[in-house]
């Protein structure tokens, strides 16, 4: 089976939440979870949650709680939190939460990154996979990061990503 076919199944429209973890963010300034939203209804996807959350494990572990009771929710994508600063906690939370694994969606994002940005492309600790049977993207905060993610990885691929993990 080629990967067009496999894409010609996937469903054109997947319920996805948006969670934005930042210190000082709140909806109204929130301008990367915003263009998340935007992004996703112009491809004709649903948003069924948006939260701004702190980037504490207490926070983001609630909010993919409350995201994952809701059957709707196909995908999340959480934006915020994955860089090195003592503040950015993140990546070790959704990592030590992931079912499996997509180390090539963050290896893709910082190769793309470092041609726009170069060398500090490697800050970012960009990951994705799955988690509770819907499929889990972490991106940085940035709204130039968050551009170039929606555009070159996530919306190409988010109805195919979504219909490999559902149950056939």
């Amino acid at each position: 089976m080629t990967h067009a076919h496999h894409k010609s199944d996937a469903p054109t429209s997947v319920g996805v939440a948006v969670i934005t973890m930042s210190d000082s963010r709140n909806k109204d300034s929130d301008k990367s979870g915003q263009l998340i939203k935007e992004k996703l209804i112009e491809a004709g996807h649903e948003v069924v949650h948006y939260a701004v959350v702190k980037d504490t494990a207490r926070q983001i572990k609630g909010e993919l709680a409350i995201v994952c009771e809701k059957a709707a929710c196909k995908a999340v994508i959480m934006n915020g939190g994955t860089g090195i600063s003592p503040r950015d906690n993140t990546f070790e939370v959704v990592n030590g939460m992931l079912d499996k694994r997509l180390p090539g969606f963050g290896e893709i994002f910082r190769y793309l990154s470092y041609k726009e940005i170069g060398s500090a492309a490697m800050m970012s600790r960009t990951t994705a996979g799955t988690y509770r049977g819907r499929i889990l993207m972490s991106l940085p905060g940035s709204t130039p990061a968050v551009r170039l993610a929606m555009d070159e990885l996530i919306l190409p691929e988010l109805g195919h990503l979504v219909a490999t993990i559902q149950p056939r």
